[in-house]
C-alpha cells in the first residue's frame, strides 16, 4: 500500500510563493506518475498538475500554466509542486495523488485522462493552501 503524505500549505499573500511537498511511501519503481488535484470549499476536485515518473512528461491545468512547476525528485520518493503568483482563487486543500505501474498506462497519456482523479490510486490527506486577496 502507497502512502503520500503532503506538506508546505499555509496562508501566503496574493502574488507570493508557496512549495508544496509529497513523500512516497515505498519505491517509485512502482509508480508511474504522480499528480496533484485541489478542492475549493464548495467545489468539485480539480486536476492541477501531473508528471509522469521515469520521464519528463508534465501536465498542467490551464488556469495554473505558466504560475506553477511540478517536479520530482527520485533520491528523496517526493513530488514538488512550486506554485508561483498565487491568487485568492488557487484557496483549496491540495491532493497529492499516485498511479501504479502496474494498471495499463498506454491511454494515460491521451485524451487528457490524466486529469480524471479515477486514474489515480493512492492519495494523500491534503494540505490547506489559503491565498488572502
Amino acid at each position: 500500500q502507497v502512502q503520500l503524505v503532503e506538506s508546505g500549505g499555509g496562508l501566503v499573500q496574493a502574488g507570493g510563493s508557496l512549495r508544496l511537498s509529497c513523500d512516497v511511501s515505498e519505491r517509485t519503481f512502482s509508480i508511474y506518475a504522480m499528480g496533484w488535484f485541489r478542492q475549493a470549499r464548495g467545489k468539485e476536485r480539480e486536476f492541477v498538475a501531473a508528471i509522469v515518473w521515469n520521464g519528463d512528461t508534465t501536465y498542467y491545468a490551464n488556469s495554473v500554466k505558466g504560475r506553477f512547476t511540478i517536479s520530482r525528485d527520485n533520491a528523496k520518493n517526493t513530488v514538488l509542486l512550486q506554485m508561483n503568483s498565487l491568487i485568492p482563487e488557487d484557496t483549496a486543500v491540495y491532493y497529492c495523488a499516485a498511479r501504479r505501474s502496474s494498471r495499463s498506462n498506454v491511454y494515460y497519456n491521451i485524451n487528457g485522462r490524466y486529469a480524471y482523479s479515477g486514474e489515480y490510486d493512492y492519495w494523500g490527506q491534503g494540505t490547506q493552501v489559503t491565498v488572502s486577496s
